[in-house]
């Protein structure tokens, strides 16, 4: 099982980048804090995209509402999936054409 960290603190990454937009490198960064290269590039990246700088990705918004709706899209497969054996059962099964069995009680008196 892979082990996952938790993410860098927002102020953390702020802080990264706006180091990097003001001409320190990338990798000096790196080497100075813990995040890889790569890690503060996607930052930068994302950051850029966020701000119309950059078109050759997705925005943090668009990111976050393609999560909810792909989301909401697995539940509604789900659902889906559900009805459908639920209607085969009763197809199946065709539970209202069945007689109604009907006991009569009798009082003893």
């Amino acid at each position: 099982m892979p082990r996952t960290r938790n993410p860098y603190p927002t102020e953390f990454r702020d802080h990264l980048v706006t180091l990097a937009r003001a001409g320190r490198s990338v990798e000096s960064l790196a080497r100075a804090f813990e995040p890889c290269a790569a890690t503060i590039h996607g930052w930068v990246k994302q950051v850029e995209i966020d701000e119309g700088d950059r078109n050759d990705g997705l925005t943090s918004e668009e990111r976050e509402e393609l999560l909810r709706l792909r989301r909401e899209v697995r539940q509604l497969r789900q659902e889906r999936d559900i009805l459908s054996k639920a209607a085969a059962w009763f197809a199946q099964n065709d539970v209202t054409s069945r007689p109604l069995i009907v006991r009569k009680r009798t009082i003893a008196g």
